[in-house]
């Protein structure tokens, strides 16, 4: 399915700080575990996936760690920090209440 390129864009932050507040995982296995959830709904590209990431990590969101991977390959892990968690928390009530609100609206009958 494709969404709304300003809707996704407003929503990755809460979606990526949700998927590494469970583990730590490098870029392609974000893509995956995304993909995966959401019935391949989402289909992050590299373009949209790193400069996000990049973004959580200056917010001091996230930290990074290179790590040779079990195919030899270098791979860029990264995991939630303390304050991530925090926002994290905050971003999925947020949500919660702005869906909910949507809903009423969009699901009402008059």
């Amino acid at each position: 399915m494709d969404f709304d390129r300003e809707l996704l864009k407003g929503s990755i932050a809460i979606l990526l700080l949700k998927l590494l507040s469970e583990r730590e995982m490098y870029g392609y296995e974000i893509i995956q575990e995304a993909s995966r959830r959401s019935e391949k709904s989402f289909q992050f590209k590299e373009g949209t996936l790193y400069p996000a990431l990049h973004q959580l990590y200056k917010r001091g969101y996230l930290r990074s760690e290179w790590r040779l991977g079990t195919n030899g390959r270098q791979r860029k892990y990264y995991s939630i920090t303390a304050k991530g968690r925090k926002v994290a928390r905050a971003g999925q009530r947020g949500w919660q209440l702005f869906t909910k609100a949507v809903d009423a609206v969009l699901l009402s009958n008059g």
